[in-house]
This record gives structure tokens, sequence and C-alpha cells, in this order.
């Protein structure tokens, strides 16, 4: 179905694309569903349909559902104490509030700990983030059912909850419940914690088209294809208003309310949302299910731009009737198969290359370990040579274009979260663009099962450089933040 016939015009789509380019957002992949019908969608060079996509914090928003598929099958009580089903590991917490927290305080983000007063899963390395939710944090605590704080790790909690009652995994478990009923892939996986269970919280890889097909699934009020797989009280109750989360009196486009691990936004919208702008939002006035998954961590006002230019583009230009075919959706679909990942953007040259090319610099003593670097270019883009702690590195990067490979740091998380495995590397998209003729720009973007962002900022004087390094990534690549001096070797 092309957009015209369910009332949007082709037109506003690509205004709305130009939008996050103009914004240089990094984007990957966009849906636009309406009823039973995609309207429109689109992938960003090098991504496809059948990418599986990790989606981070929207893993919380289905693993909802699965409480709500608990709560039916009579495994629950949604006002129970969580302790009730954690009963040897609430014994070894001293938080009396934590005692009273139940699976609703859970649900609505309105827990006992404090997040961001509390230690952390990844910097602690803790062998088992079960038993870690239940001591750690315990001098920092609030009623629950009060007050609205964001508990990731409670929500990785809601799931292996999930894990224990069943005796299955989440996937095994939610598939058999969901989704082999409405078609997600079978190549649909979820990430693993220390401790043996799923990363609950954030490790959900799949699809647009999948994670589509559970925001229609709520969107339709629980059914599919004329069947109530879950009941309309709990999907109501969690695509609704339960708590306040406007901690700030912004009323913006994430402080409309929380429902069960689900947003809420503007005109009774509700959304899922995981970091680096992983979104679906559904608009139950419209019938639009929209998807959009892209890595911007690092800018503040990314998944700000992407929900109010959406409305503003999308939902309040569809209208109820079908529009004339005037050729905009041909112009759209010209324009959508020349999309590319963002790069860097500035020169593709500069006058100093000569002079630098294949120059070694010694660094001093710096925070990334890193003792020697140098460049070489080609007439493509061109590779930067480093020296750091494992060992002799080799990075290349196109000329404000992407160039695909793999990162050279070895030893990140694979499977498992926080836990390193000998040898391994991500897939990364690299582009460098001379920003000063004395200025190189170099981007990482790190696009495998786990996404992250680093920037190199290499500048040159006489016969010394400066590097500046920084980087937004939940956790890796902490040995590329910081600053190094060196000189010409």
């Amino acid at each position: 179905m092309r957009p015209e016939q369910a009332g949007l015009h082709s037109g506003d789509i690509l205004k709305y694309i130009k939008m996050l380019e103009r914004e240089h957002l990094s984007t990957h992949d966009m849906i636009i569903a309406r009823g039973d019908e995609i309207l429109f969608e689109c992938y960003w060079e090098p991504f496809t349909p059948d990418f599986q996509h990790r989606m981070y914090s929207v893993t919380k928003s289905v693993v909802a559902i699965g409480i709500g598929f608990l709560e039916q099958d009579g495994l629950i009580d949604l006002d129970d104490p969580i302790g009730k089903y954690f009963p040897e590991e609430i014994k070894q917490s001293r938080n009396g509030d934590l005692h009273r927290q139940t699976i609703r305080d859970m649900l609505i983000m309105c827990t006992a700990r404090q997040p961001l007063h509390g230690g952390n899963w990844f910097g602690e390395r803790t062998s088992d983030r079960v038993k870690y939710y239940f001591t750690e944090s315990e001098a920092y605590s609030r009623t629950p059912g009060t007050t609205w704080e964001y508990d990731s790790t409670g929500s990785f909690i809601l799931g292996s909850l999930i894990e224990r009652l069943t005796g299955m995994s989440f996937m095994d478990y939610m598939r058999i419940k969901l989704f082999d009923k409405i078609g997600v892939s079978r190549e649909a996986c979820c990430l693993k914690c220390p401790g043996g269970h799923s990363w609950t919280d954030s490790g959900l890889l799949c699809t647009p088209k999948d994670i589509m097909k559970i925001g229609r699934f709520l969107l339709n009020g629980g059914s599919w294809n004329g069947v109530q797989l879950l009941n309309k009280e709990f999907v109501k109750a969690a695509t609704t208003r339960q708590s306040d989360n406007d901690i700030l009196g912004t009323g913006d486009w994430n402080a409309q309310g929380y429902g069960y691990q689900i947003w809420m936004s503007y005109q009774g919208a509700f959304m899922f949302c995981g970091m680096g702008c992983q979104l679906v939002i559904c608009v139950p006035d419209k019938d639009i299910v929209f998807v959009i998954n892209g890595d911007n961590q690092g800018n503040a006002y990314a998944m700000g731009i992407i929900v109010r230019g959406f409305f503003e583009y999308i939902v309040n230009r569809i209208r109820d009737n079908e529009l004339p075919d005037d050729g905009a959706y041909e112009e759209l679909v010209k324009a959508a198969k020349h999309l590319k990942l963002e790069a860097a953007k500035g020169e593709e040259y500069s006058p100093l290359e000569d002079s630098i090319h294949g120059v070694t610099y010694e660094l001093e003593r710096n925070p990334m370990g890193i003792t020697a670097m140098r460049l070489e270019f080609t007439q493509e883009g061109g590779i930067l040579y480093y020296t750091n702690a494992q060992g002799d590195k080799e990075l290349p990067f196109g000329r404000c274009a992407n160039c695909f490979c793999d990162f050279p740091e070895e030893g990140y998380s694979d499977l498992v979260g926080s836990v390193s495995e000998p040898g391994h590397k991500y897939h990364a998209a690299v582009s460098g663009a001379w920003h000063m003729p004395d200025k190189l720009f170099i981007s990482v973007q790190i696009i495998d099962k786990y996404f992250g962002r680093a920037n190199f900022n290499i500048g040159f004087t006489g016969d010394r450089i400066g590097v500046y390094m920084n980087k937004c990534a939940e956790d890796f690549l902490q040995t590329y933040e910081g600053y190094a001096t060196g000189k010409r070797r």
C-alpha cells in the first residue's frame, strides 16, 4: 500500500527523512505502518530488513508483556512483593523498602532503589546480577510506589522472574506465548548476563518488522488476527499513564507519564524507548505504528528531535481519506535508495596530508595508553596506525564516507554482557573529515550486537601532535578517552 492510500503524503515522509539527515542523526531504519499495512520502510546502508538490531531498553517493554502473561496464567499477582519470588535473595537485603516493593511498583518504575546513586553492574563485574540487585545500594532507599525513577536493573529482575517461574529462557517463553503467533523471526534472540540470566533490560535483538509487530499487538489491545492473546485490562493499563514521570516539570515528549515499562507521549501515544534512539511509537487515535532505530549515543537532543518531528511531519498531517497520486511516492522511493549511514562531515582533503603522510609521532604518557601513532592517506581515505597496550593497531577510514571494518580492539563482550571474550572484535563504520586544514576528525560507529561511538580529534602544529578521544558506549571503548600529546619521531 502506498502512503497516499492511507491518508499520508509521501512528500511529508521525505521531509521528515531530510530533517533527520539535516540534523546529522545516525539512523539505521524506519517503518511507518497504519492498520495492518506498512505504508513505507527504508534502511540506511549497510542496514537491511533482516538485520537483527539491538533494541536496548525497548527490551523492557517486551518484558512487561511477559509479566502480563504470567499474571494471566495465575502465576503472579502484580501486588505481590517481589521478595516472595526471590526468598533467598531478599533475605540478604537489609533494605526494608525493598522488602515492601511489589511487582507493580517495578512495572511503573516506582521502586525502592535509587539507581542513580547506586553501583553499576558493569563496573562491579558481578557474577550474578540477581543477587547484586538485592544487596547493592542499601544506603540509598525510597518508599516504593511513591516517586518515579528509571530503574533499569529492576526490569532485569522482572525478566528473571519470568525465567524463574516458567523454567524457560525469556525468549523461549515469549515464543510460546506471543512471538510465534505474531510471526517474530526465528533468529531473534536475547543476550545473557552473568549468572546465566537473559539480559532482559537491554539485550533483545530482532528485526525492525519484529518489533513493529509487537507494537501492533499492543495497539490491537492484546489481540492478533482476531484472537485475544493477552487480556485487555492488562494491555490497557500497560499502555496508559500509571505513574508520573515528569520529574523536571517540563511536560516534554518523554514526560507524559509511564505505564508498565512503556512510555507515554503526545496525543495519547505510547512508546518503547531504547538507548541511542531505538523507538516504537504507537498512536491509537491514528492507528499508526512507527519504528525507527539508530545510534545517537552522546546526543542528548536526538530522541526529542526524532519524536517531535514524527508528530510534526507524520501524525499531524495524516488524513482519514485517500490522497491523490501526484508523483511524490516515486520521488520518496528514489531518495530512499540512496540513504547511507551518517558519516563524518567536513573537507575530504587537506594540503597538510603530504607532510604528515607516514610520519610516526611518539606520544607522551596518556590515559589511552597509546605510545605511537601515524597516518597514511589513500585516494579513498586513510589508515590510522597506533600502538597501545594490546599492540599495533590499524584503523582504516573513508573520506567523508564510511569504511566498514572490524574495530581493532580485542576482548569485548559478545553473548554475555560485561564478560570479556578473548579475541572478539566489533564491526564498525569509520569515516574521517578535515574540520580545519590542521584538524582531522575520525568518527567510529560500532554497529554490532553492541552499539557505540568514539571520536578521534587529531591536531597538528609544527612537529607536534595533539589527540583528544571521547567515547559514548555502555561498557567498552574505555581505553579511547582522554588527551595525548606527542612529537614527530
